[in-house]
């Protein structure tokens, strides 16, 4: 045999023997109960119909001092919260989200000038189902007192969203199950115990109707009641994606 074609073949052999080792040595070190698996991934998705709109203000006053744009800025917000009870919102509707107070300073001239304090204070109104039809009268009672609108959002609330989460990682590991049965039967297996099961992703998020990008007082206004007229919510995707592995025998 030709020396060359020799060399090749040695060479050739050494590395299946080299390959049949390193996967014999993966395989070892592999945790036990990971051999003879399967692992797939299921997903669901769910159209479902918001049953909350929210209505987000920021509240925002300056003042010589802390306690001044503090004072001025809780005067702001105990207007919009009376009104809104007026209208038969309960206080537990009425939620506040942020507040801060921090130095207020300018650029000028090159230079940083101090301003005093301003206070931040961000505040969301929830509206169910029967109350969608007064979502102007919520803009109106947060304008007028001094609030400037946000955004404004379909929602779950949070109810509906655990029953819709439920729901959808239930039917991703259905469909995960169906996967693994027919990939093992195509092979000449059948799934047995999980070995390991994980929620890759849950995805949930508000839909918005109406954010503003700057603060522009009354035109906000008028375009966020514009965008809210004779609003009614439709169907969104909320989706579940769950990754298994099974035993197989």
């Amino acid at each position: 045999m030709d020396k060359s074609i020799q060399m090749t073949l040695i060479i050739a052999v050494t590395i299946l023997i080299i390959f049949g080792i390193g996967a014999m040595m993966v395989y070892n070190v592999m945790p036990t109960n990971l051999k003879n698996t399967i692992t797939v991934s299921g997903s669901s998705t769910l159209d479902v119909t918001p049953d909350l709109v929210t209505v987000y203000f920021n509240v925002e006053t300056n003042g010589s001092s802390a306690q001044i744009a503090k004072d001025e800025n809780a005067k702001i917000v105990d207007d919009v919260i009376t009104d809104l009870v007026k209208k038969g919102f309960a206080r537990e509707d009425i939620q506040t989200l942020n507040f801060n107070i921090y130095p207020w300073q300018t650029w000028e001239n090159g230079r940083t000038v101090d301003r005093g304090y301003k206070a931040s204070h961000q505040i969301r109104i929830e509206l169910k189902e029967n109350k969608f039809s007064i979502v102007g009268d919520v803009i109106d009672a947060g304008a007028d007192a001094g609030a400037q609108i946000s955004s404004i959002n379909f929602e779950l609330s949070q109810d509906k969203q655990n029953e819709y989460k439920a729901q959808a990682l239930k039917e991703a590991g259905e469909e995960a199950r169906i996967q693994a049965e027919s990939a093992a039967e195509g092979v000449g297996k059948s799934i047995g115990a999980v070995v390991k099961l994980s929620v890759d992703d849950y995805n949930y998020r508000p839909w918005g109707i109406y954010a503003t990008a700057s603060y522009g007082g009354m035109e906000d206004v008028a375009m966020a009641k514009e965008a809210v007229t004779n609003i009614a919510p439709s169907t969104q995707e909320v989706t579940g994606t769950v990754s298994v592995t099974y035993k197989l025998v």
